[in-house]
């Protein structure tokens, strides 16, 4: 099973169209971006697939928060990182081969897509935009569907996002709108027939690019 998408090439930098967050063009450290979900494609999948799970993590998140987003402060390349997920769907209907750019996520939304759109019958969890959001009372909220990346603007390392497609035995995996990463992993396990995934990298000291 192969992954592919028309927003950016596998591997290089994601536009800042399908970001959360972007650097503001008056000097601004961050200003939310376009939030549009990337463009994905999918072909391949083996006989017996009856549903695809698609989900997107960023991989190079700083594992303390000491430093994040402090002016005079870098976040060190070198300090340990945890995992961020950005996107979970599941139940997509075994004749979906892909997604629309922009047809998932288009804009910011304070607290969090509640209903967020999908393919019909897809169901979609929460991103950990819910976690980071939780202090802020402008932002807090259920994070539901794809949210683009933002990662620290003082970060020193270049942060990976890898979209993953799961193709599964199953048509469902019985999980509720809302559900978690680690409910996903649960209720994949047996079920996986084959994944495939793509990398797109995002930071705000590398340039910005359009999408192709």
């Amino acid at each position: 099973m192969k992954l592919h998408s028309s927003s950016f090439a596998n591997g290089a930098a994601i536009p800042a169209e399908f970001a959360f967050g972007k650097p503001g063009e008056h000097g601004e450290s961050c200003v939310f971006a376009s939030n549009l979900n990337p463009h994905l494609g999918w072909r391949d999948a083996p006989e017996g697939t009856r549903s695809f799970a698609l989900m997107c993590i960023d991989l190079d998140v700083p594992s303390k928060p000491d430093d994040v987003n402090k002016q005079g402060h870098a976040v060190p390349a070198e300090l340990p990182r945890v995992e961020f997920v950005h996107w979970l769907m599941i139940d997509v209907p075994s004749d979906c081969r892909e997604i629309a750019a922009g047809s998932c996520s288009d804009g910011v939304t304070a607290h969090g897509k509640s209903n967020p759109r999908g393919p019909a019958g897809t169901k979609q969890g929460r991103n950990d935009y819910t976690g980071w959001f939780e202090n802020d009372p402008d932002m807090d909220g259920a994070y539901l569907g794809y949210d683009g990346p933002c990662p620290p603007w003082n970060d020193e390392r270049v942060h990976r996002y890898r979209f993953q497609v799961f193709a599964l035995d199953t048509p469902s995996l019985g999980l509720a709108q809302g559900f978690t990463w680690t409910d996903a992993q649960r209720a994949m396990q047996g079920h996986a027939l084959a994944e495939t995934d793509y990398v797109g990298t995002y930071s705000f000291k590398e340039p910005l690019t359009q999408s192709p």
